[in-house]
């Protein structure tokens, strides 16, 4: 399956904030944004040029895109299905993304980064209910319990990962039990609560794929 292997400071860079892809580095000062680095491009005047309305929409949705590590086909079935759902389009995509579970794996503290979430459940040492999910796509209910695999639970990563819960905890919607390596979603999250996405305007998202 196709997947970006290039840098991924590079992709921060293009949208000109932090996407938060490479773990406890985007926290340092180490990190490009940080840096104020210019954006990738060909030179000053081609970063500097005015972008249209489109380019504006455009943005947004990659930002969003790769803030969760999709590819454009993965990204667009997420939104036709929120489409389909009751409710705000933009707040039913943002709440589905949510919901993936290599996503909750992150939201749990079990992995620094999406990428290496996606990775813990590929490699099967994630189980939801009990049954182990190599799924990353698999949408969490309320109520379902994710846990790491019994014969996981001595892996380095996931230690190193779940310090992270000591100093900034999870998500409201969120429960866990860190020696456990245990948690559930106990509920829906609301489109306000995702608070890390205050920045995500997804109403540019919505009009760009009504054009």
């Amino acid at each position: 399956m196709a997947r970006y292997v290039g840098p991924q400071c590079r992709l921060c860079r293009a949208e000109k904030t932090k996407l938060f892809l490479k773990g406890e580095r985007c926290h340092t000062g180490k990190c490009p944004i940080a840096k104020k680095k210019n954006p990738p491009g060909k030179g000053p005047r081609f970063r500097a040029r005015k972008m249209s309305d489109y380019g504006i929409q455009l943005r947004e949705k990659q930002k969003l895109r790769r803030m969760y590590g999709l590819l454009e086909k993965q990204f667009k079935l997420t939104f036709v299905e929120a489409e389909r759902l009751r409710g705000k389009t933009g707040e039913n995509l943002i709440i589905l993304l949510e919901r993936r579970l290599d996503n909750v794996v992150y939201r749990l503290r079990f992995a620094n980064s999406r990428k290496q979430a996606r990775q813990l459940v590929s490699h099967g040492h994630i189980l939801v209910n009990g049954k182990r999910v190599t799924i990353p796509s698999y949408v969490v209910r309320q109520g379902d319990e994710i846990e790491i695999r019994e014969a996981s639970k001595k892996m380095v990563v996931i230690k190193d990962a779940l310090k992270e819960y000591t100093k900034s905890g999870v998500m409201p919607w969120i429960m866990l039990d860190p020696d456990a390596m245990k948690g559930s979603l106990s509920a829906i999250p609301g489109r306000n609560d995702v608070t890390d996405l205050s920045d995500v305007n997804e109403q540019l998202i919505v009009e760009l794929y009504s054009r």
